[in-house]
């Protein structure tokens, strides 16, 4: 008698190479359904934002035709996601669905009821882990509870059995004697049309997996060496540029791991990118521990803090109108590129927390919809942590001065004059602070301040003043 076929449920693995739950359907040597869901309601109160939605189109169609290689294909359904399985149920056969486990709260959630429900019908519902290093439940401090700061966090994931080795891509795949219905993927409606705000993204990005295999290929060719001291220059090619692809699983954290290690290992570059892939598993493991980290500060204290309410500042964040360059310059490059280089991350972000003491959730929401590597973990824990109020936050009296920030890690201004063309031909000495400049000096750089540039929208000391009074509010109260 022929085995029953088995559905394997791709979310965010879009691979095949490192992919537990397709490696395990492949050797049974039933024939395979591979399915991807678009459930909108059930994976998380965030519905993903626009930028990441484009990355999505690019990367299903990836996997698509990774698929049909091995004589498969990839079914596209759009629908919560337990009656849609129970359908493809119905129209195939199968007894057993398999799937990578995610672990978002409402991901969570909705994994265990469709468990339970198979379970009542029979059915199998098995899950593997492809998106971590280590499950959460397995790192934990000496009391048994979860870490709250990183580097002991780290210290502990790396002093224990190194991750497994990835698994090899399969070699062929079971095909049916008979394919279900599937949506055109076209008719999803993931990638802008008019306005195209992503025009020349495909150019900048390459999703899938075959994109991420050669961007971790040529960071540990090119950059892991200099990866310690280069990764804070926002005008070097020097990080590895793998956040969307290890969000939508293209690439998985145990093959960047293994790869850095054989390339690399013990060097002074390839430890800085490994903590990196910590703070990445960091986050993941907070979240799993913290369901409401995306809307709700860590530390309770900060539920009474003084936030501002002014939305013309925010908009002037947005655009990239602060008046500030090495934060405009990052704001420029999220909304043309859907990326912004990690250092000018923390720099924008606490331009916004403190120097206009506006809420992190606001600042979370726009990377949120702006990003192509907007990931709910990530994203949420970020924040927090540059307002202070998450795990291993930031201290309060931490301000990033935007002027030494792009002094620093722009040294030349290649960055800036890139995303802040009004400021091209103004000189370096003036480039992050040009309401300093003399008058002649703006004059040849063809800059008329509050007219081609906006001067700052705040004025920097007033503003760390404001801030540092408003967190002194928090020490007050306890």
């Amino acid at each position: 008698m022929a085995a029953a076929p088995i559905l394997v449920w791709f979310r965010q693995d879009l691979r095949l190479t490192d992919n537990p739950a397709l490696a395990a359907a492949a050797a049974t040597g039933a024939p395979v359904f591979c399915v991807y869901i678009r459930d909108r309601g059930g994976e998380s109160a965030w519905a993903p934002g626009a930028a990441s939605d484009w990355w999505l189109h690019h990367s299903l169609a990836s996997l698509g035709a990774s698929l049909a290689k091995l004589g498969s294909r990839l079914i596209l359904r759009s629908g919560a996601a337990q009656p849609v399985l129970e359908g493809l149920i119905a129209e195939t056969g199968a007894e057993t669905v398999y799937w990578n486990r995610r672990y978002e709260p409402a991901a969570i959630a909705r994994d265990s009821a469709i468990k339970a429900a198979f379970e009542k019908r029979g059915l199998a519902a098995k899950s593997f882990n492809a998106s971590l290093l280590f499950e959460p439940l397995t790192i934990r401090n000496k009391s048994g509870g979860p870490y709250r700061v990183f580097t002991q966090f780290w210290k502990t994931c790396m002093a224990g059995e190194a991750p497994p080795l990835p698994l090899p891509a399969p070699k062929k795949l079971a095909a049916p004697t008979a394919w279900p219905a599937s949506d055109a993927l076209e008719t999803w409606n993931l990638t802008p049309r008019k306005p195209d705000w992503a025009a020349g993204w495909q150019e900048l990005w390459q999703p899938g997996e075959a994109g991420a295999n050669a961007r971790l290929a040529r960071f540990l060719k090119e950059a892991v060496a200099g990866y310690k001291q280069d990764r804070n220059r926002p005008d070097l090619e020097a990080t590895s540029r793998l956040s969307a692809h290890l969000h939508f699983g293209e690439i998985g954290p145990r093959q960047c791991f293994h790869a850095a290690q054989a390339a690399a290992g013990g060097t002074a570059g390839s430890d800085t990118f490994l903590s990196e892939l910590g703070w990445r598993e960091f986050a993941h493991h907070l979240l799993f521990q913290h369901a409401d980290l995306p809307e709700a500060p860590l530390r309770a204290d900060f539920r009474s803090f003084p936030w501002a309410d002014d939305a013309a500042k925010l908009c002037a964040w947005q655009r990239g109108q602060t008046g500030y360059p090495i934060v405009d310059a990052g704001m420029r490059e999220l909304w043309q590129t859907g990326w912004m280089h990690n250092r000018v991350r923390m720099i924008v972000a606490s331009f916004l927390v403190k120097h206009l003491l506006l809420p992190w959730q606001q600042g979370e929401a726009w990377f949120w919809d702006t990003l192509v590597d907007a990931d709910l973990a990530n994203n949420a824990a970020s924040w927090q942590w540059v307002a202070g109020c998450g795990a291993d936050a930031a201290p309060y009296f931490r301000i990033f001065n935007p002027i030494l920030q792009g002094a620093k890690f722009d040294p030349d201004g290649a960055y800036t004059r890139r995303y802040v063309p009004e400021l091209a031909e103004l000189p370096t000495e003036y480039l992050f602070a040009p309401w300093e400049a003399p008058a002649a000096v703006l004059t040849k750089a063809r800059l008329r301040l509050g007219t081609d540039y906006p001067l700052p929208i705040v004025d920097h000391a007033k503003a760390r003043a404001r801030a540092l009074a408003a967190f002194q509010t928090l020490k007050n109260a306890a």
